[in-house]
């Protein structure tokens, strides 16, 4: 059976960062604020040596904090996608984006068959799109996951989470940056989705 290799411990904190308990890596700090599209980023960080690899996608009950962060009703169904986003043959990301039934009717139905094609990389190829501020967490592995591409990680990963407005419907993603995932460099810049002023909860 699937469990989710990461489940977030604690509340997401809005920044300031000083908000926060504990800091990020310097180096990992412009990678968990890059308001663009971090699918884009990451295929410029591996020279295009990327590709997704979908661990679950199907219909479930989010969590409660999932559902009140979505304005869901207590039963509400959403389409939930785990994925790892993988460069240099290394698993860097984790991402787990959940889709409300109804953020995925008329023009917005093509999401609910996303195969390996990056959802970061769709919502920012849409015109009609904005982004709410990013949030930040601490997320811990979860005991129950066996998944074999991360056996080595740790007991911890720092994560970001934001709410995107897809023609005025939510859509929520949430993304944790592996121990594989050593940059270089910050992410370049890319004009995007809009991101909103990021202010406290």
């Amino acid at each position: 059976m699937y469990h989710s290799p990461f489940v977030p411990d604690g509340d997401w904190l809005a920044q300031p960062l000083e908000s926060l308990h504990q800091q990020p890596p310097t180096v990992l700090l412009p990678w968990l604020q890059h308001p663009g599209s971090l699918t884009a980023a990451l295929k410029h960080q591996s020279d295009n040596q990327f590709r997704v690899q979908v661990l679950q996608q199907r219909w479930l009950q989010p969590s409660p904090e999932e559902r009140r962060a979505l304005g869901l009703r207590e039963r509400s169904r959403a389409l939930v996608r785990e994925v790892l986003l993988c460069g240099r043959g290394q698993p860097w990301v984790y991402a787990r984006s959940v889709l409300p039934l109804r953020s995925l009717q008329g023009r917005s139905r093509y999401l609910r068959s996303l195969d390996e094609r990056p959802l970061g990389e769709l919502l920012f190829g849409e015109a009609d799109i904005h982004r709410g501020p990013i949030l930040l967490n601490r997320l811990k592995r979860n005991p129950r996951s066996d998944l074999r591409e991360l056996a080595g990680e740790g007991d911890s990963a720092w994560g970001r989470r934001s709410i995107f407005w897809l023609r005025d419907k939510p859509l929520l993603v949430a993304e944790a940056f592996l121990s594989a995932f050593r940059p270089q460099a910050a992410p370049f810049a890319r004009s995007g989705a809009g991101t909103e002023p990021v202010t406290g909860e």
